[in-house]
């Protein structure tokens, strides 16, 4: 792919090794006991060729949420994959926590020590220290350049901090190397008060923003701008002001540090949402002035819907919602994760089906291939997102009117493709197929996000009409006794549908979004909400993406007495049914992205009863509508207050007898 720059061949290698290995020595003690004929630290930082490659290194500790077993990205109720896997600790991790198996010993996704399969962030934390303190050695660099290599790496360190933050609560601050002969109050350290943690993020993260870049080339996309460093912060300012971090007593008045103090801010402070507001405001502004805005799709459709979208409209929505993230370096994106060009390993390729040898009918071009890779058809979308998603008037389907709950699971048959009622349907459902209630009268993001049976899924450059019966697409082939969606239910969203099988070159690469513009207005109703409570102001920014999907404005729909079901008629006027609104929107906008949905949970402290519910989906051992649509129990879940701070893995309890473990750990 043609964005993917010369800056990011080194992220996946990390070739810089001396880095992680002399992060304790200062400058001094290394230069005495290396033999004259050896590179050192400030021969490495002398040329910017070399110091490019540490620059990168920096970069590289970016958590891998692009691979399957490595991603916080399944944590929560929206993924499910492979069963056969349930047994085997290094694979699946973040569901692994969502079963309730994290443990001390090997703490799953550990981001403190990088282990199992977790980014070990306080390397990348010396990492960057290192950088700063040779950086300016640099012979063939700008004071301007130096400068703003600088501000890159402070907003990593920022970045990587709160991370530690947002799964540890209390972190050391690592603001300085350490050297070799440092006393053992500096080697071994302290856990920091939570206020004090997100204050010194966001002093960095104030500190680097002046003398970034407003908004980087496309020789540099990836890297570190202010549009970038600005959204970020806001994210932080947000977290700071929830109800986890702010005014915790349910959880963490007890959890003290060695003076006796909680580590967590006790009292409730309303101006943190102040806070947020502005920061939001701030990144807003500039991202809009840096042509950062909603998606748009603006190219061709594939050619098996041209002749539908002349007949129904809808599939130019279903097209926006279909590619806004996999277009590679869409205008909506703020910043987005790239990895290595042949890594095959991704939540893409788990996602996505075979390409079936038959299509309409027709043989295919190569036929079907049994060439798995980039194509493994196991990651599938829990039952959970089947209801989740609104009814065509933009209402959660236990509050619509027009949606009968109780026949939600009736097997009915679509409108022949003859029929005028199917007009509507072009493209989105396949004409004469047997479906449930629950796949009628849904919004786009619902046919655009999952693959369903009776539905459409776009990949290997064909509309193949899906079913996920036994024995076809996706099904419980004979030949795949592992590779199938286990609930039934695909996954579309991360697929890009010109992606194949058989070979690296094949795959529509695209970076994995870290944060999207959708994202922020979302965040600007929730905090308005928050402030001031319900009112025009936070409408607007909600509907922004609302409209973007085809749906009705909150205030239009949420007033309907015809649609609403009464009890929950002008939800949309009071705070804490305005509160449910946004973070349903958050969930199903930013659905199978980030981790969101788990992220946002945990904020308001719901994580425990959200989480805790078996995962269903339908029986994928039939082979009919009748044997396929019941649901079933496919997977046990458990998550528990102590599920929301990660453990101090034991070993390094033992090293630094300063650490005081998390509570229930």
């Amino acid at each position: 792919m043609k964005k993917m720059k010369k800056f990011f061949k080194f992220i996946k290698t990390g070739i810089l090794l001396i880095i992680p290995l002399l992060w304790t020595l200062s400058c001094k003690e290394y230069l005495d006991i290396v033999p004259d004929n050896t590179i050192t630290l400030e021969d490495y930082f002398s040329r910017r060729e070399m110091a490019l490659n540490t620059l990168s290194k920096v970069y590289s500790y970016l958590p891998a949420d692009h691979e399957p077993h490595s991603t916080s990205w399944t944590m929560g109720d929206e993924y499910v994959g492979r069963l056969d896997y349930n047994n085997e600790g290094g694979t699946l991790r973040g569901i692994r926590i969502m079963r309730g198996l994290q443990n001390t010993q090997d703490p799953l996704l550990g981001l403190w020590s990088g282990n199992n399969g977790g980014s070990a962030l306080y390397s990348g934390i010396r990492s960057a220290n290192t950088f700063l303190d040779y950086i300016d050695l640099a012979e063939d660099m700008s004071s301007e350049e130096i400068a703003e290599w600088k501000a890159q790496v402070k907003f990593l360190k920022a970045y990587f901090h709160f991370l530690l933050l947002r799964q540890y609560g209390p972190v050391i601050i690592a603001d300085e190397s350490v050297p070799l002969d440092a006393l053992s109050e500096d080697l071994f350290q302290k856990r920091s008060k939570v206020e004090d943690c997100f204050d010194y993020i966001i002093g960095l993260m104030n500190e680097a923003i002046p003398d970034l870049k407003p908004r980087v080339a496309e020789t540099e996309l990836g890297q570190i701008d202010q549009v970038i460093a600005t959204s970020i912060k806001a994210r932080v300012l947000l977290y700071r002001a929830s109800p986890f971090f702010n005014g915790n007593k349910d959880f963490y008045k007890d959890f003290l540090d060695d003076d006796g103090e909680p580590f967590f801010p006790i009292e409730y402070k309303a101006e943190k949402w102040q806070d947020a507001l502005i920061a939001i405001n701030e990144a807003i502004v500039l991202c809009e002035a840096n042509g950062v805005e909603l998606y748009k799709y603006d190219k061709n459709v594939m050619s098996s819907d041209r002749e539908d979208l002349a007949i129904n409209s809808k599939l130019q929505t279903l097209y926006d919602l279909r590619m806004l993230i996999v277009d590679p370096w869409n205008k909506e994106l703020i910043w987005g994760r790239t990895y290595d060009y042949t890594d095959q390993y991704t939540l893409a390729s788990a996602c996505n089906i075979r390409k079936p040898e038959r299509i309409d009918g027709e043989l295919t071009q190569g036929g079907y291939t049994e060439n798995s890779g980039f194509s493994w058809q196991w990651m599938a979308a829990t039952y959970k997102m089947l209801e989740r998603y609104y009814t065509k008037n933009g209402l959660p389907i236990s509050e619509d009117l027009t949606f009968n709950m109780d026949s939600r699971l009736d097997i009915v048959t679509t409108p022949g493709v003859d029929e005028p009622e199917y007009d509507s349907l072009r493209g989105i459902l396949q004409p004469g197929k047997e479906v449930v209630n629950l796949y009628l009268n849904r919004e786009l993001r619902f046919y655009a996000n999952l693959g369903i049976t009776g539905g459409y899924w776009r990949s290997h450059a064909y509309r193949i009409p899906t079913s996920m019966f036994y024995g076809e697409i996706a099904g419980l082939g004979d030949n795949h006794a592992t590779d199938y969606l286990c609930t039934g239910v695909g996954i579309q969203k991360l697929v890009h549908p010109e992606s194949k099988s058989g070979g690296a070159q094949l795959i529509i690469r695209f970076p994995y979004p870290i944060i999207r513009m959708a994202d922020l207005y979302l965040m600007k109703a929730e905090v308005l909400n928050e402030i001031e409570g319900p009112s025009q102001k936070v409408w607007t920014e909600i509907n922004r993406v609302r409209n973007r999907a085809g749906i009705p404005n909150v205030e239009t729909v949420w007033s309907d007495a015809s649609l609403v079901i009464p009890e929950s008629l002008n939800k949309h006027t009071d705070k804490d049914g305005m509160r449910d609104i946004i973070l349903t929107e958050r969930s199903i906008e930013l659905a199978f992205e980030g981790g969101h949905r788990f992220w946002d949970m945990y904020r308001y402290k719901k994580a425990t009863s959200e989480f805790s519910a078996p995962v269903m989906g339908w029986d994928y051992t039939g082979d009919n509508a009748e044997k396929f649509f019941i649901v079933k129990v496919k997977q046990t879940r458990r998550f528990l207050v102590r599920d929301y701070l990660w453990p101090l893995r034991s070993n390094d309890m033992d090293v630094n007898s300063n650490l005081i473990q998390n509570p229930g750990w």
